[in-house]
């Protein structure tokens, strides 16, 4: 069964981001190490959906450029320029909404909530999130933005995986109790 899956790298204090939304922090390490695991985890992705802080982040390290070939919904309340191609949907509903949608055009394969954070976490506080793939980088960023700002405690998640990478960093991947 597809699932719903946040697939994020995060410091080992929690943060995503930085403050200010930077990833410096996390762009040092490169994505060598990183790369096939990637590619087997969009192997099974057949829709995307971020956040407007995010997609503005992606377009404004890529601006004549789009990332993603599947379809992709951000949730905004804002209007929002299009990239020059590709297939992205502009959203201002509930996430329960937003995933009928994106599970419709996934054509049966998973979902990738990108981020950020706050978007996971309404993901996840729905009861709508299966999985949590977490890379844990060996480093620490003192504050910034939080890897899943839910606004109390979760039910217990379950380790199913891990993967030491190259350089320190850690994958460890979660089944999340939904309830469901």
């Amino acid at each position: 069964m597809p699932k719903v899956i946040y697939y994020v790298a995060s410091s080992l204090d929690g943060f995503i981001a930085t403050e200010d939304n930077r990833l410096d922090w996390l762009l040092q390490f490169g994505f060598e190490a990183f790369q096939d695991d990637y590619n087997r985890f969009m192997a099974d992705v057949g829709a995307v959906v971020m956040g407007a802080e995010t997609y503005r982040w992606l377009r404004a390290e890529q601006p004549e450029s789009w990332e993603y070939s599947q379809p992709c919904w951000v949730l905004t309340h804002r209007e929002e320029p299009a990239p020059p191609s590709g297939d992205v949907r502009f959203f201002s509903g509930e996430v329960h909404e937003v995933l009928g949608h994106a599970r419709d055009a996934a054509g049966g394969r998973n979902v990738w909530v990108v981020g950020g954070g706050n978007v996971a976490a309404q993901f996840a506080e729905a009861g709508l999130l299966d999985e949590l793939w977490v890379t844990y980088m060996p480093v620490a960023l003192g504050s910034g933005r939080r890897l899943l700002p839910v606004s109390g405690p979760t039910a217990p998640m379950h380790l199913i995986a891990a993967t030491q990478f190259d350089g320190g960093a850690t994958g460890l991947r979660y089944a999340v109790s939904t309830g469901r």
